[in-house]
């Protein structure tokens, strides 16, 4: 299913969006779930680092290393669905079933959107080529 232009330039902003407050979310989840000052710290740059790094290894558009899709989509499944748990667990359970819904959503759209493109790439192949 290929998107219409302005919807694939919503979705594909909506797509930045989730993925910082994803981070901001993670930071905040690290700062609220340690009592010590220092620990707070230490887990609050921990956890979003920790999933900058994984996105930016596998799920980024220019990916240090290419993974096949269902590897993208596990890896943008486990930053989310870390997010939405973080969410949840800092009292925000309303919050976090409304960040997994529109991840979700946008990830699903993202993902038809991609392959449409690729089936045209594919045909637009010459014979052989």
């Amino acid at each position: 299913m290929k998107l219409p232009t302005p919807l694939h330039v919503i979705n594909e902003g909506l797509a930045f969006v989730l993925e910082v407050a994803a981070l901001a979310v993670l930071a905040g989840w690290g700062w609220q779930s340690a009592e010590n000052t220092v620990l707070r710290l230490l887990v609050a740059v921990a956890a979003p680092g920790a999933a900058a790094v994984l996105w930016g290894l596998f799920a980024a558009p220019k990916a240090r290393i290419r993974v096949p899709l269902a590897g993208v989509l596990a890896v943008k499944a486990l930053v989310f669905g870390a997010a939405a748990v973080a969410l949840y667990g800092m009292d925000r359970p309303g919050w976090g079933l409304a960040f997994a819904g529109v991840a979700v959503a946008n990830t699903v759209l993202a993902t038809l959107d991609r392959q449409a493109w690729m089936h045209r790439q594919e045909e637009a192949l010459p014979e052989g080529g």
